[in-house]
């Protein structure tokens, strides 16, 4: 990208939440559409904040094999301004939804990746109280906004080779349903049967963690890599696989869900169940927990207040720290070591926390990853920020060959 661009953060910092225009995020893939006011042309794809960074935390590791090499990317994809921009190509765009605890992202994402328009319906327009049916409607609003961003009638839509939809919360593939935690009225709620009757499109569902996985697999730090482990940290901890350059649900869909992976047989009790899960040691809840009852000082303290007193030296806070990462490098070595994958991809909100998370977890994995081919270092951050959901959806949408998900 050019010095000249603007890369002042991701789609979620720059689209206006509940404009009644949906924002034109990419102006330069629009030929002859007109943006709404308030539209900023950027096209918002994985590129560090800062140009000297090491984005994959390899730098100081000459024998890692992870690092990304220059025939990994297509030149073609490079958003060199000077570049001849082609018209865009309705067969090979998406629709995508991300529906998320507090908020419903709606966006439309090119067959490179790019982000074209976008539009929040924020939490504040979620009432808890709102039924299902306002809900729905609310977001069909959403969705024909962003068509209409492009220049695009809702019943053109066809036109579209599909909508794909990154949820939290329990997926049923088989039924097609969402039951997203952040809205009651949505349990169970016939969320792809719905889209796909008021569009005619073809609709598909994807876990948080699959939509990391396959974003960064299509894009990211994945890219060009035969088999990947996307591992997303939060409150929770998911994961997803993609094994000789195809994604791999298993038989209901839950492949590589590592967070119920047991690091500890003699540790915490898990909400799933069991005992010593990773997410019950190193998922965001648990750290706040750990910190808390190990004489942290703020009691009140969430993941993202441990992790900044960790970065002030806190000595508490540091151990909470190097107990969650190295668990989760434990779990992670595990999983290489058994299906001898090329690179692991972590995202998710705690990321934000930087060394004092990945250190430990280059410790742990260092340690466990005893045998020769699972040795190199090779686990790094997702490049794609909070648009990687969004573009993984977008991939299972336009690369169903390779991202066969529900």
């Amino acid at each position: 990208m050019g010095a000249d661009a603007d890369r002042d953060g991701t789609v979620d910092d720059r689209v206006a939440a509940g404009s009644d225009d949906a924002q034109l995020v990419s102006s330069d893939l629009v030929r002859g559409a007109t943006a709404p006011a308030t539209g900023r042309a950027v096209v918002a794809v994985g590129v560090a904040d800062d140009d000297d960074a090491d984005p994959l935390l390899l730098g100081q590791d000459p024998d890692a094999t992870a690092r990304m090499q220059d025939a990994d990317f297509d030149p073609a994809d490079t958003l060199d301004p000077d570049r001849e921009v082609e018209e865009l190509e309705l067969s090979r765009c998406a629709l995508t939804i991300s529906v998320q605890t507090s908020r419903i992202d709606v966006s439309l994402i090119a067959g490179r990746g790019e982000v074209v328009a976008a539009q929040r319906i924020p939490a504040s327009s979620l009432a808890v109280d709102a039924d299902a049916d306002s809900i729905f409607d609310m977001l069909i609003g959403s969705v024909d906004s962003v068509l209409h961003a492009v220049g695009i009638e809702p019943d053109e839509a066809t036109a579209l080779p599909g909508i794909g939809v990154v949820t939290t919360g329990r997926i049923d593939s088989a039924g097609g349903t969402v039951s997203p935690p952040g809205l009651p009225a949505w349990q169970a709620f016939p969320l792809r049967d719905k889209l796909s009757d008021h569009y005619q499109l073809a609709v598909k569902l994807l876990s948080s963690a699959a939509a990391v996985c396959a974003g960064e697999h299509w894009r990211g730090a994945a890219r060009g890599r035969r088999s990947a482990l996307g591992l997303v940290l939060g409150n929770g901890i998911d994961g997803a696989v993609v094994i000789d350059g195809r994604f791999v649900g298993g038989t209901t869909g839950n492949a590589g869900h590592i967070g119920h992976v047991c690091v500890d047989p003699y540790g915490p009790a898990c909400a799933c169940g069991g005992r010593g899960c990773l997410e019950a040691v190193a998922g965001g809840a648990a750290i706040a927990e750990w910190a808390r009852t190990h004489g942290g000082t703020d009691p009140s303290a969430d993941a993202a207040e441990v992790a900044e007193a960790a970065r002030r030296g806190d000595p508490v806070a540091l151990a909470t720290f190097r107990r969650a990462g190295e668990a989760i490098g434990q779990a992670v070595a595990g999983v290489v070591t058994l299906l001898d994958l090329d690179v692991v991809v972590v995202g998710g909100p705690l990321i934000a926390a930087g060394p004092v998370l990945f250190d430990p977890i280059a410790d742990g994995y260092h340690r466990f990853a005893a045998l020769g081919y699972a040795a190199p270092a090779r686990v790094v951050p997702a490049l794609l920020g909070r648009d990687g959901g969004q573009i993984g959806a977008a991939a299972a949408v336009l690369e169903p060959a390779v991202y066969p998900v529900g």
